[in-house]
């Protein structure tokens, strides 16, 4: 969960599933849009981001498994601050990307088009900016395309950061993973040799609607659709997902 510091509400500004295999060492990450409407246990129906709101982590969990049937065991709230900092440490040499227009409104600098390695405050602004046609959609890719990236590059060296990664961490994170299994699994991933990134979007393509409601705009889905490409998605064993993921974060309804 991503918390933005200027939400006064205090709704997630983000929300994201991760699934660890111990065995492969894979990888996979689902984004769920903050304006998903789904029935939040104890105050009805509502955008999933305010279920952080009203009761924090633990009502996020219950809404996940009410709604999706997946039963998150861990969870981790990241300060937006701390994402630079996080990200220079793991990939210190920067992350490449292309910015297809320029990107300035709400996020604090201007990022001009074209190919470029950004760091730290730059790849916050790139992941937050919302603003233009795709709105919510266009974010949450490029969250994916950035933490994949990311996770490309862990290596030897990011696995000799680590305890200088819980350090920075534990000023920016608020998270119920001990520092033992961050590092097994940080082990595992280099020693593994694990694979690029899975990543998933829900709702998928072809399975919501939007919608105004008395809690504003939001994305009317077909729960059964999007709980079944989700169960899918992190009991499949291969790259069986791979093709269907990368259409469906491309954000056509």
């Amino acid at each position: 969960m991503g918390s933005d510091a200027r939400d006064e509400d205090g709704r997630s500004d983000s929300l994201m599933i991760a699934h660890y295999d111990q065995t492969t060492n894979d990888v996979k990450l689902v984004s769920i849009m903050r304006d998903t409407y789904v029935d939040i246990p104890g105050h009805g129906m509502n955008k999933i981001n305010a279920a952080f709101a009203f009761g924090g982590p633990e009502l996020v969990r219950k809404t996940i498994k009410q709604n999706f049937d997946i039963d998150v065991n861990y969870y981790a709230l990241a300060d937006f601050k701390g994402f630079p900092k996080i990200v220079d440490l793991l990939a210190p040499d920067g992350i490449e990307v292309d910015i297809p227009y320029e990107m300035s409104y709400g996020i604090g600098m201007t990022l001009h088009p074209g190919k470029q390695v950004l760091h730290g405050d730059e790849l916050l602004g790139y992941v937050r900016f919302r603003h233009d046609r795709l709105s919510d959609f266009g974010r949450v890719e490029r969250q994916q395309e950035v933490l994949t990236k990311v996770k490309e590059q862990i290596g030897v060296s990011s696995l000799m950061n680590l305890p200088k990664l819980l350090g920075v961490a534990d000023s920016y994170f608020d998270t119920n993973v001990d520092n033992k299994t961050i590092l097994t699994i940080g082990k595992g991933i280099v020693n593994g040799k694990s694979k690029g990134m899975e990543t998933l979007r829900i709702p998928v393509a072809d399975s919501y609607e939007d919608k105004r409601t008395n809690v504003g705009d939001v994305l009317d889905i077909n729960l059964d659709k999007n709980k079944q490409a989700l169960e899918e998605f992190l009991s499949s064993k291969d790259n069986e997902t791979d093709d269907a993921s990368s259409s469906e974060s491309k954000g056509s309804n």
